[in-house]
């Protein structure tokens, strides 16, 4: 059956068409003017929205209402209420007040808190988020929130967000006033998430406990073949992830995500789906939803969407592209450079705002993409390194150049593509090649954040942008506003930034050891672990970036470390104690089981033929055997250190020693396995292998 697009798009949501339909003219234009600029909702229509919101919501087939929020989990929360209301002789009626649109209650001591919420201090609360469209999914009306405590502390990813986002404007309208724009009234960020997954057939997924404990597999060998032809990568769809992904992106139209790209990525079973940007704080809601249906969905085909950085060794790990750019109310890209950006001083001002916001707080650029799954995938295979820095392009980079030493810009101009093939046309191609080392790259009129791990919120990532470029914006603005001469402090101001932060700008490769060394000669940051970056976050530098624009505050940020700390020991605990079951009840055993098969097999052969030398069973038994002595060994080491790590308090040392203790001792657990898995006949071993889960969907 065709979808017919145009018509079933954003269907399922309570966007501005149904809002103009089903608000009276002066309730809708109270309530667009709060979502546009961001100010509070005002009360008095509050239960004339509720109401025709609940209308819309049970025509589409809901019987409950949710507040929607991001708790600092990494995931999303919500707590079902129907509409039902009793009038009496077993009767009900449909009910829902603006009280109940605007506020929700939840348990605050039973989420991650850092210590905010103690487990009697139990009451939070959810708080509606105009800016972001509610939804009905499932029989439910969906209602994004933002939660908070009873004390009013942030409990979520969403209210940072919020907060920065008015922060970026703020500073930002500082900017555009200077230039003379006086009709601007909000600065908008933008974003564009790039989605990548694994898919694996169902039936070999629940074969594995590490897959079905951790997201990834804690032991395997490698498959014969891998992403060497490198024949994967936009090669042609198997029809069964074919048919996955068009119910996927139908599920997400329905929603009004705008699900625009999909295909193969570089490693065997793994694939991309790119979104068209939207506004930051509907692009992270929509994100969070795409990871969500890409589970849901991947289900009903008798597959699984593993999320996880890195569910296979040796293969890419999967990341998120984050496709940031700053435009005004009106929809003008701030960051598009133009014909001559050489001339477009306005362009080349908020550039050196974000190269000297990338520069200046680099650390909370890497905390911001920190996690246990994504050390094992930044620095390789398409993903950056852990030191943060930008690539401009040659364009851009020259006239950078030509700025800091007072030089003659040379005019480049991109050149025109010809493929000597009568038939095809030329083009026009772009003035620079792309770098997929960079971890920050400028891509024409966005920046793309590559750092992103494919399995976390992107929330954090562009509440440090956002922030860290308002507080270049603020800084700007300061020296300008008090200038007598705007043009020469404006110039002064372009030059100076570009000269002092130039260290951060890097066009080769970010794989390379020289570009280690390089940096650190720059004096960059090289926080290759999250345990590293984590220690980062309080910095007194960090600290008042986030309370001077009133992001967050001293014990919000406090509560957040003490959290990526915690999350980060749990994570490797949940692994270890996953590798010590797998290898004691699972993988031992079986080896041994082949052990005795082989014996009995040799011993069947020397009762016929007593001469045999059984070369092959005695040397095979030998080098199991070996190996099984290492395994033992390296299972009881892991077996001690895991305990003495899970016995620290300090969550900071203890953090260190599953990083440095139990994460080796898991390493060389590995080794060993892995090795066993090689001469193990697949009739025993116990779990299916890398070339099956990865070529076998």
């Amino acid at each position: 059956m065709t979808v017919k697009v145009p018509e079933i798009f954003g269907c399922m949501v309570f966007n501005d068409d149904v809002m103009r339909e089903r608000l009276p003219k002066e309730v809708y234009k109270s309530l667009t003017k709060t979502i546009a600029t961001g100010r509070a909702i005002d009360a008095s229509i509050a239960d004339v929205v509720a109401n025709a919101m609940k209308d819309w919501a049970i025509e589409k087939g809901a019987t409950h209402y949710t507040h929607w929020f991001q708790p600092l989990t990494g995931v999303t929360a919500e707590k079902h209420d129907s509409f039902i209301s009793p009038i009496g002789n077993c009767k009900v009626v449909m009910e829902f007040s603006g009280k109940e649109l605007i506020k929700g209650e939840s348990d605050a001591s039973s989420f991650p808190s850092g210590g905010l919420r103690a487990t009697f201090e139990a009451r939070g609360y959810t708080a509606w988020d105009p800016a972001s469209y509610a939804f009905v999914k499932d029989g439910t009306l969906y209602i994004p929130t933002a939660f908070c405590s009873y004390t009013g502390e942030a409990l979520d990813t969403k209210t940072p967000l919020l907060r920065s986002l008015d922060a970026l404007s703020t500073q930002g309208l500082r900017i555009l006033r200077l230039f003379g724009d006086t009709t601007c009234k909000r600065l908008v960020a933008t974003v564009g998430a790039e989605q990548e997954y694994f898919i694996i057939d169902k039936e070999m997924f629940d074969k594995r406990k590490d897959l079905l404990y951790t997201g990834r597999t804690l032991f395997g060998a490698p498959a014969p073949k891998g992403q060497e032809l490198e024949d994967h990568y936009f090669g042609p769809l198997k029809p069964r992830i074919s048919a996955y992904m068009a119910d996927l992106d139908e599920e997400l139209w329905k929603l009004g995500i705008n699900s625009k790209t999909k295909h193969n990525e570089a490693a065997p079973a793994q694939h991309e789906l790119a979104p068209i940007y939207a506004t930051t704080n509907m692009a992270v809601d929509q994100n969070l939803l795409i990871m969500e249906y890409m589970k849901k969905i991947a289900e009903k085909h008798g597959l699984v969407c593993l999320l996880h950085e890195k569910p296979y060794a040796g293969v890419n790990g999967s990341g998120k592209h984050n496709n940031w750019s700053v435009s005004t109310d009106s929809g003008k890209n701030l960051l598009d450079p133009g014909k001559t950006p050489a001339e477009n001083v306005k362009f080349l001002l908020i550039l050196a705002a974000i190269i000297k916001a990338v520069d200046d707080y680099q650390d909370l650029l890497r905390i911001s993409v920190a996690h246990a799954g994504n050390d094992h995938r930044l620095g390789a295979n398409e993903a950056p390194p852990a030191i943060v820095s930008i690539f401009v392009g040659e364009e851009i980079a020259e006239i950078i150049d030509s700025i800091v030493k007072k030089t003659t810009l040379k005019h480049t101009k991109a050149g025109i593509m010809d493929l000597g093939i009568p038939s095809v046309p030329t083009f026009r191609k772009d003035t620079t090649d792309r770098n997929r080392t960079s971890p920050l790259a400028f891509t024409g009129n966005k920046f793309e954040f590559r750092m992103l791990g494919s399995s976390q919120n992107i929330a954090l990532p562009n509440v440090v942008l956002n922030t860290a470029v308002a507080e270049s914006f603020k800084q700007f603005a300061d020296v300008l506003e008090a200038a007598d001469n705007f043009d020469e402090a404006l110039a002064k101001l372009i030059r100076d930034t570009f000269k002092a932060h130039r260290r951060i700008l890097f066009d080769g490769n970010g794989y390379s050891v020289e570009w280690e060394k390089e940096a650190e000669k720059r004096g960059l940051l090289n926080l290759k672990s999250s345990v590293d970056a984590y220690k980062c976050f309080n910095l007194e530098k960090n600290v008042k970036l986030f309370t001077d624009h009133g992001v967050m505050s001293e014990i919000e940020i406090n509560s957040r470390e003490d959290i990526l700390f915690e999350n980060y020991s749990k994570i490797i605990n949940i692994e270890a104690l996953t590798m010590i079951e797998m290898a004691s009840r699972d993988i031992l055993p079986a080896v041994n089981a082949y052990i005795a098969e082989i014996a009995d097999t040799a011993a069947a052969k020397l009762a016929v033929i007593p001469d045999l030398s059984c070369k092959m069973e005695k040397e095979l038994i030998k080098r199991l055997s070996a190996l099984i002595d290492n395994a033992y060994e390296s299972l009881e080491t892991l077996k001690r250190v895991e305990r003495e790590a899970a016995a620290i308090s300090n969550n900071v040392e203890r953090a260190e020693a599953y990083r440095d203790k139990v994460i080796p001792a898991m390493d060389e657990l590995r080794v060993s396995v892995d090795e066993m898995e090689k001469l193990t006949s697949s009739e025993y071993w116990p779990m299916p292998n890398y070339g099956d889960m990865m070529f076998r969907v």
